[in-house]
Parts: C-alpha cells; sequence; structure tokens
C-alpha cells in the first residue's frame, strides 16, 4: 500500500487532496507521503526481525534515493541509521537528527577533506573502496589520533539492477575491491593501529527483482569472512548493501522483504556477525508521486498527439537517463476511452520525453497528472536546467501537509550569482 489512492473520483496522498495542494503551491510538484515512508521501513525492519538468527541488523537508510531532510527526519525517528556517499550527505544526516552512531560512509572517490569530516564526526562505518583511500584514512586518522571503524567494500563481480548504469557489482564498474584485494586489504586494515577494522561490505546494484544473485553475492561474502577468520583475523560486521526492487506497476512483483530476509537468514544466518543493510528505493520510491498540469495537447495531423506537462526532465530525469517507466494518473480522470499520447516536458531536449505512445484517459489543458513511484531518484537528481526553478517538495501526514522545500523566486536563482567584478 502506497497511500496515493483515488477517493470521490480524485487521486489522494493520505488524506490530502492532491488538487488542493497543487493549488498551493502551484506545479510541478513532488509530493511524499509520511505513512508509506514509515510503512515502507517497518515492513523491512520486520522483516528482519522475523528470523532471530539476523540478530539485530543496522538499516541504514540511503539518502541518495531521497535526501530531503522531512524525509530523513521521519526514517531517522524510527531507528534508521543513513547510507551516505559524500559530506553533505552526512551533514543531512545529522542535521535530521541521524546520529553519527547509525551513519554509514560510502563512495569510490571521498576526498581528504571529506574524510576528515568523517572522522571529526565519529561515523560509525567508512566503506574503503581502494588501497589508496585505506592509505590515507590511516595517515589522517594518525595525525588526528582517532582510530575510525573501517569495512572494505567488496566487488564480488555478479552484475544485477534494473539498467546498466545501475549496476555496481561486476569487475567492470567502478566500486569497490576484487575478493582476492580485500583479503590482502582487510589485513592490512586489521595490521594498523590507526583504524578498528570491522567487517566486509557489497552492493551489487539497485532495482534488482531476482532474488539468485544477491544470495551468490552474499554466498560469496559469506566464503571471504570465513576465509578471513581463519587467517586469525576478525570480522564483526557483514554489510549486504540494498538494492532490493520496488513495483513500478508496469513490472512483475519484486520479491518481497519477507522473501528477501529468509534469503538472508538461509545464506548468512548462522554465522555469529553484525549485519548492515542499506535499502533506498524499497523505502522511498512508492512514497512519492511527481505532479504535473498539462500546458496543452498538440495534435498532429498525423495522429499523433502529444502530451505536454509543466514537468521536464531537469524536474524527473530517469526516464531520459535510464528509460525509465512511471505510470501517469491523472488526479481527476475525465470519462472517455484511452487516448494514445507522447507524454513530454517544455525543456528544448527531445530527450524530454517522459515516454511515448502511452494510453491514458483523455486530457485537456490545466489537468493534473501524477507520475507514481517518484519518491525515489526523482526530487535529488533535479535541476535548474533551462533556469527553470528547482522543483518544490511537499510531505503529507494524515490530513495535514507542508512544504519541505520550497520553490526558489527567480529573483533568488539570479542572485546567487554575483557579477565579476569587471562587468
Amino acid at each position: 500500500m502506497n497511500h496515493f489512492e483515488p477517493r470521490d473520483g480524485e487521486l489522494r496522498c493520505e488524506d490530502v487532496s492532491l488538487t488542493a495542494l497543487a493549488e498551493a503551491v502551484g506545479t510541478p510538484l513532488y509530493v511524499y507521503s509520511s505513512a508509506t515512508l514509515e510503512r515502507h521501513y517497518r515492513v523491512f525492519r520486520e522483516a528482519l526481525e522475523a528470523f532471530p538468527r539476523l540478530g539485530a541488523p543496522l538499516i541504514a537508510y540511503a539518502v541518495k534515493a531521497n535526501s530531503n531532510l522531512s524525509v530523513l527526519a521521519t526514517l531517522g525517528r524510527l531507528g534508521a541509521g543513513a547510507d551516505t556517499v559524500s559530506e553533505g550527505e552526512i551533514r543531512r544526516a545529522l542535521a535530521a537528527g541521524i546520529p553519527a552512531s547509525r551513519i554509514v560512509y560510502s563512495g569510490v572517490g571521498k576526498t581528504a577533506a571529506e574524510l576528515a569530516f568523517a572522522l571529526e564526526t565519529g561515523v560509525e562505518q567508512i566503506n574503503i573502496e581502494s588501497e589508496p583511500e585505506l592509505t590515507l584514512l590511516a595517515s589522517l586518522a594518525r595525525t588526528r589520533g582517532v582510530r575510525p571503524g573501517v569495512v572494505i567494500r567488496v566487488n564480488p563481480d555478479v552484475g544485477a539492477g534494473g539498467h546498466a548504469k545501475i549496476s555496481t557489482g561486476t569487475r567492470e564498474s567502478k566500486f569497490g575491491v576484487s575478493l582476492a584485494e580485500a583479503e590482502r586489504l582487510y589485513a592490512l586494515a586489521e595490521a594498523d593501529p590507526n583504524l578498528k577494522a570491522l567487517g566486509v561490505a557489497c552492493h551489487i546494484g539497485s532495482q534488482i527483482t531476482d532474488l539468485a544473485p544477491l544470495a551468490r553475492a552474499f554466498g560469496l561474502m559469506r566464503d571471504l569472512v570465513e576465509r578471513l577468520r581463519a587467517q586469525g583475523l576478525t570480522v564483526e560486521r557483514l554489510d549486504l548493501g540494498g538494492g532490493l526492487g520496488v513495483p513500478y506497476f508496469n513490472q512483475p512483483d519484486p520479491p518481497a522483504p519477507m522473501a528477501f530476509a529468509a534469503m538472508v537468514d538461509s545464506v548468512v544466518g548462522d554465522m555469529d556477525i553484525d549485519l548492515a543493510f542499506e535499502p533506498g528505493r524499497a523505502i522511498a520510491a512508492n512514497a512519492g508521486v511527481l505532479l504535473a498540469r498539462v500546458i496543452h495537447v498538440h495534435a498532429r495531423p498525423d495522429g499523433r498527439r502529444f502530451l505536454v506537462l509543466d514537468a521536464a526532465m531537469n524536474d524527473l530525469i530517469r526516464p531520459a537517463m535510464y528509460d525509465a517507466y512511471h505510470d501517469i494518473r491523472p488526479v481527476n480522470p475525465r470519462p472517455g476511452p484511452l487516448v494514445t499520447y507522447d507524454v513530454v516536458g517544455p525543456v528544448c531536449e527531445t530527450g524530454d520525453t517522459f515516454t511515448r505512445d502511452r494510453d491514458l484517459p483523455p486530457l485537456e489543458a490545466g489537468d493534473l497528472v501524477a507520475f507514481m513511484s517518484a519518491g525515489a531518484y526523482g526530487a535529488v537528481m533535479s535541476s535548474e536546467y533551462n533556469t527553470r526553478p528547482l522543483i518544490p517538495e511537499g510531505l503529507v501526514k494524515g490530513a495535514d501537509w507542508a512544504v519541505v522545500r520550497p520553490r526558489p523566486t527567480y529573483d533568488e536563482i539570479l542572485a546567487r550569482e554575483p557579477a565579476a567584478p569587471w562587468l
């Protein structure tokens, strides 16, 4: 259940009219459901809790999926941690009330300044993705007199994910180190007095709808832990990443969290090790929609109809970047037979096309539509291309709503760019 349901002929978010929201805030607009965010986190947590051998894992929400402070605060109050990939995301997690003891810092290109900030903050876990990064972190830790907890991120050479650009576990991808490198680097980390070697991690992709590659990767990670322990090394933590897919309406339902947890239990449940998971899309995607308004319908003599919206690729780039599918629903559906549209935005790019030949209820200028499953990788990837104001975000809780990122004015946009002194 995603709490975006029709009532009395109108699509609503919980108890709030999407029409009223659009009129109050304007479009385009992202709208998030607190009830859905909370439910998805609880379902994931309760699935893991159903298998006692898994202990009490750290569930570190992947901030990159949706980094709005109110979204982070909603999840943090339920006990979620944060999986971060930049200093900015660490700062967001802390500002939202998530303690450093529940923050994981990942990423292939951490700068010295970012690592220094992570050390000063005292994040729980720093995922190391290369030998140069391990050397740099050890040096920074030595000069500061701290001993951070480190995890070696492994690339198990298992590919998975809904698109080549979000598959991260193959040897061709930039992420992590090979299984062979991991053994050597882990031994180096444990021997270094400036580091506390905690364990190993993997993350093989996003929008994974088949448990088989996950099970294979987790099995390889289990074997790695056993080899490290056989060498007398201490391995306390196994971070299994995220990537579990969500239903995008045009696809078969992915495995439920309970099936995922059962698979994890079968592969690593008897290992006596602390587990960590980093779900992002699975929690946020179906908790948000993108509201847009029809500018006009451009009907050509050849019969092709362009449904031109006020939302564009700079507001939701997933279709242009990943060929992603989003269900599109009229907020107040009109009666009549379905009509075939190419759904496009106003940006001066052919790529500003959300979908082609989509059958939808009849639509007219001024009508509202909702792009479903837009809560993950929507607002976080938006921009001000064509000097279009950054899209606002709203959060709903029951019958209440709030703007949690306002739309900037044109004056505010222009004021960010001071003229060069010689101009």
